[in-house]
């Protein structure tokens, strides 16, 4: 097989922008301590109701923290029943919920509390007459967002 200048090139451009992402992340600081009030986040309509950004970024612990709030309107589900590596936290602030927890389909409250694990099949639907508000607190530890990404580009995870 015959390398040509193109393939170089292409190599080459590949290699640069790896490299750049790599220390983007790297360059991340871990989040620090923070106190946010409810008025700080900004609230976003999606197709089910809304949600609240609250952070995203590593901390001195995992490689990522991550938490929103979602205003879910009456009837409807935020997504259908899936799993991910994450496990997650939600707390029901206001409304009612079905949660989808191994297996079983749970109504919840206000202070309702949801623990995802990893790769469970989980899902919430909003079953009262109301929108119902949530927190969700998701993470993923050391090495879980390299093993994603060796997954997704077909690679063994390293263990």
């Amino acid at each position: 097989m015959r390398v040509t200048r193109r393939d170089l090139t292409v190599a080459g451009v590949t290699a640069v922008a790896t490299l750049a992402l790599l220390s983007a992340r790297a360059a991340t600081p871990a989040m620090d301590s923070v106190a946010l009030t409810w008025e700080s986040f900004t609230e976003t309509p999606t197709r089910t109701g809304s949600v609240r950004r609250v952070f995203q970024a590593p901390t001195a612990t995992l490689d990522e923290l991550e938490s929103h709030i979602t205003r879910l309107d009456p009837g409807l589900s935020s997504h259908e029943p899936h799993r991910h590596p994450d496990e997650e936290i939600i707390i029901i602030k206001e409304g009612t919920v079905e949660s989808l927890v191994n297996g079983e389909r749970r109504r919840l409250g206000p202070g309702g509390v949801i623990f995802q694990a990893s790769n469970q099949l989980h899902a919430i639907r909003n079953v009262g007459d109301t929108p119902a508000t949530y927190f969700v607190f998701k993470w993923n530890s050391p090495g879980m967002l390299k093993a994603r990404g060796a997954a997704g580009r077909g690679e063994e995870p390293r263990r």
